[in-house]
């Protein structure tokens, strides 16, 4: 009652404090809740104000609350407060703070980016010669730029601009070669000496205003000077029929004058370069006129005589023709070669023809030139701008050599640059390909320390091998070997020549210092064969088999410590061993699989067994019931016996089972038993009572035995008993049954005389059944006690048995009263089976 009162004080005690922390807790998570929703609601209220939101994140205890309030953080300063502040703190704010700060750098890059490409439009507006590619170029940095809509605004204003000047430098160049062509043609066009001279004069007007036009910076440096040349071989080429005409020598100075007069009023109405090219016309024309009076009387008596051409010759004027029609000017330009190294006389329709092919030649090599400078200027951008580009030295080599190539197919084709541009592409290619040649010099240095660290490890290998001759020590062989080895694959690279001869020089020294290695690991490598076929010979259903692979296995270990093989060899035996261990395992994983099916089935019919034993019925008499149950109980016991052995985790219970469904049975059997040993109980006794009432009439009537047919009656009633006690007491009730007249007496006495032995058979029964005899035998019952005890000392025998004993008692015809009878009952339940 205290241990009660105690122990529940201190129960008490104990929940007080639980109960303060549990009620302490509750109250803080409610504060907690308020908290949060409060800074929630203020979250919610924010409205666009950055400052106050960065200043709710960095006191805010709540993720979802700090998280709220960064939505409403967009500038670049309160991001970056708020992602140095939460960084380590809440990763779901920092991702956020950082991902709009990279979005903000990013559209700040970007209107930089637009804003240089801007820059150079309006520089490519100013320059006086733009070009195509500096346009393209801007188009390509455009292109991969993304810039506001005001800024793409500005683009393509500039750049509209930029397609107009284009446009204007296209529409300007046609013009002139236009102009240039119908220049040329203008002598052999025909019509009368005054309209080409108007001709001539407005192509004058066209050249001046060529060279005035905004855009004249940007044509071919040949074009305008072409144009020029033209327009002075035009002139001359006008002025020459005036001075062949057939008139008199005054009159031909007075044309030559007048015509003099008139070319130079037409240039000096055209232009400078008009008026010079008129001036040379003049002079032409003068001249031919001074000569017309010595020509004109020799013309009627000797008529000219017809020039012709080498066949060869006029052919070389055609393919000269024919490759300028391809565009073929280096070719064309050999044939012109050709064709002033063979002079011929031609007529002046072929002169013309030469000259007007020779004039093609050279427009077409002047625009080869032209675009041969542009290209080159292109290399000189490109090779300078390789330096900022940082690639790998081999490709920036492989990329100066192209260049330089490129250099030299341009002259091939355009002709040679200027000297100025040359030595620009060339201290170009030079300051780019230093870091590679830099690069490349430390590789040959490189290469020839390699060389001599070869030397060195040649050596080394051959005192090595020298030494290891002397004192042979196998497994430090094998580690120097294997060590020179990884030396000399990470020797790096050298000359392919002496590589060659090294790799030949340290293979020869390797081989003398592993020459007796290589014969013992012969040696070894047929040993560890030997183990592997005594692992494929090994049984796998033996017991006996994992403690031999074992052994095998703690071999192999051995032999690979005392000496390992080649590494390659190495592998390969272990594999072969270690599939031969494999297969072992798997055939007794075969093995153990099937009994494990084996011991299934055994287990599955012990089961059957059991539920046998369980579900036993039995139906018939007792005698047949027991004997079913024996039989039952024999025929499982075998058949356990047979049933072989089951899984290790379900013996237990199996047997377990076993043994509770046989005690099942055998209880079954018992309370047959004990049911049949009852009823035998009470038929003894009832026909023991009728034998003691038969022979009581006996005595008490002097008439025998009145209606016997009425007692066999009543024995028959009665069950049968077992065994013995059936005859004894049939016996007995028969001889009283059918006692004669003349023996009646003799029985009588028989019957009184066997009435004391028949009191003592009861004391001496009682007293080795252990019955209690009762206060009023206690004197008769010492003395018998100590009489029995004298007898057996005496005799040396045991004596008989209760039941033999109770069996001679039952067979005894005696008188006996009420308290014997009684006596004798007790002593058959005892002995007779009523209490076993």
């Amino acid at each position: 009652m205290f241990e009660f009162i105690f122990k529940r004080n201190a129960d008490s005690a104990t929940d007080t404090p639980v109960a303060a922390a549990d009620a302490a807790q509750s109250a803080a998570a409610a504060a907690s809740a308020e908290r949060r929703a409060g800074q929630s609601q203020q979250a919610a209220a924010l409205a666009g104000d950055e400052a106050a939101a960065l200043a709710l994140i960095l006191h805010s205890e709540f993720a979802s609350v700090r998280l709220l309030a960064a939505e409403h953080v967009h500038s670049a300063p309160y991001l970056e407060q708020a992602l140095q502040a939460m960084r380590n703190t809440d990763r779901r704010v920092a991702k956020l703070m950082q991902g709009r700060l990279d979005a903000i750098r990013y559209q700040q890059a970007e209107q930089r980016k637009a804003q240089a490409c801007l820059e150079l439009a309006a520089r490519l507006l100013d320059d006086e010669k733009l070009t195509p590619n500096q346009v393209a170029e801007l188009d390509r940095q455009w292109t991969i730029t993304t810039a506001p809509a005001q800024l793409a605004a500005q683009f393509a204003s500039s750049r509209a601009a930029l397609a107009g000047r284009l446009q204007g430098q296209v529409q300007l160049q046609r013009q002139v070669i236009d102009a240039l062509a119908a220049l040329r043609q203008l002598p052999t066009a025909g019509g009368s000496t005054q309209a080409a001279q108007q001709a001539l004069q407005e192509h004058g007007a066209a050249y001046q205003r060529f060279s005035t036009a905004p855009e004249h910076g940007a044509l071919p440096k040949h074009l305008l000077s072409d144009f020029a040349a033209a327009l002075a071989q035009v002139g001359a080429a006008l002025a020459a029929p005036l001075a062949v005409a057939p008139a008199a020598t005054s009159l031909a100075g007075a044309a030559g004058q007048s015509a003099a007069a008139d070319t130079s009023a037409a240039a000096a109405a055209a232009g400078p370069t008009a008026a010079a090219a008129s001036t040379a016309a003049a002079l032409g024309v003068a001249s031919v006129a001074d000569s017309a009076p010595a020509a004109a009387p020799a013309a009627p008596s000797r008529p000219a005589k017809q020039a012709s051409a080498d066949p060869q010759f006029l052919a070389t004027l055609e393919a000269l023709e024919q490759s300028l029609e391809q565009g073929l000017l280096h070719a064309a330009a050999e044939h012109d070669k050709w064709l002033k190294e063979h002079k011929a006389r031609l007529s002046t329709a072929q002169m013309e023809r030469l000259n007007h092919l020779r004039a093609e030649l050279k427009r077409l090599s002047d625009w080869a030139r032209w675009g041969g400078n542009v290209s080159r200027e292109e290399l000189v951008k490109a090779v300078e701008e390789l330096p900022a580009l940082q690639l790998a030295m081999s490709e920036l080599a492989q990329k100066v050599g192209s260049m330089r190539e490129r250099w030299k197919a341009l002259d091939g084709v355009s002709g040679h640059a200027p000297r100025g541009l040359w030595e620009r592409f060339d201290r170009a290619c030079s300051v780019a390909y230093a870091p590679a040649a830099a690069h490349f010099k430390q590789l040959s240095e490189e290469r020839h320390a390699n060389v001599a660290k070869a030397q060195a490890l040649i050596e080394e290998t051959r005192a090595m091998a020298s030494a290891a001759a002397e004192a042979l020590d196998l497994r430090n062989v094998a580690a120097a070997g294997q060590r020179l080895r990884q030396m000399w694959s990470r020797l790096g690279a050298m000359e392919r020549k002496e590589k060659r001869k090294l790799e030949q020089a340290f293979d020869q020294a390797l081989g003398q210092l592993l020459a007796p290695l290589t014969q013992q690991r012969k040696l070894e490598v047929g040993r560890r064969e030997q183990l592997i076929e005594e692992v494929q010979q090994l049984p796998a259903a033996d017991r006996h088999t994992l403690d031999q692979l074992k052994r095998l296995q703690e071999r192999w270990q051995e032999q690979a410590k005392a000496l390992p093989l080649d590494r390659k060899a190495e592998q390969a035996l272990w594999l072969r061993f270690r599939s031969a261990c494999d297969a072992i395992y798997a055939q007794r994983k075969v093995v153990a699989h099937a009994a494990d099916h084996e011991r299934k089935a055994h287990l599955h019919a012990r089961e059957a067994l059991c539920a046998q034993l369980e579900n036993a019925t039995f139906a018939g008499e007792d005698k047949a019931q027991l004997a079913a149950i024996a039989a039952l109980l024999r025929d499982t016991a075998s058949a356990w016996q047979h049933a072989g052995a089951v899984p290790r985790a379900a013996e237990a219970r199996i047997a377990e089972r076993y043994q509770a469904a046989q005690a099942l049975v055998q209880a079954q059997a018992e309370a047959i038993r004990r049911r049949s040993g009852a009823a035998q109980a009470h038929a003894l006794r009832d026909k023991l009572r009728l034998c003691q009432a038969l022979e009581l009439q006996l005595v008490q009537t002097s008439a025998g035995v009145a209606d016997p047919e009425a007692w066999q009656a009543r024995w028959s009633a009665l069950p049968k008993l077992g065994g013995d006690y059936e005859r004894a007491l049939g016996s007995r009730f028969q001889a009283a049954l059918t006692l004669a007249d003349g023996a009646r007496n003799a029985y009588l006495t028989q019957l009184e005389a066997n009435r004391r032995l028949l009191l003592d058979e009861v004391l001496r029964l009682e007293i080795v059944a252990g019955v209690d005899s009762g206060a009023e035998f206690a004197r008769e019952r010492l003395k018998m006690q100590v009489a029995v005890l004298q007898s057996s000392l005496k005799s040396g025998q045991k004596p008989a048995s209760a039941s033999v004993a109770y069996l001679q008692l039952c067979a005894m015809p005696a008188l006996a009263d009420e308290r014997t009878v009684q006596r004798i009952e007790a002593l058959f339940r005892r002995i007779g089976g009523g209490e076993r």
